[in-house]
């Protein structure tokens, strides 16, 4: 299924991004970058590295932003 990339960051979310969140934000990356929806098989490879290292660094960027302002405490409500 062909997703847009959402917002994975409290207040845009009720709570925090899940692995599946992020996973499914980084393969549409991917898929957008690339212009493959699904790589051929000798891409596959190369396609799930990029999204495992896309998910990674989007699960560091969500756990380092510190919120500020009218949304901050809610989001310290949920663990941020």
């Amino acid at each position: 299924m062909c997703r847009s990339i959402k917002t994975l960051r409290p207040p845009a979310l009720p709570e925090e991004a899940t692995e599946e969140d992020i996973r499914a934000a980084a393969l549409q990356y991917v898929r957008k970058v690339s212009g493959f929806r699904a790589p051929a098989a000798h891409n596959r490879a190369v396609f799930e590295r990029a999204v495992d290292e896309i998910a990674a660094a989007t699960a560091r960027l969500l756990d380092g932003i510190e919120v500020r302002g009218a949304g901050a405490a809610e989001s310290r409500a949920h663990g941020r």
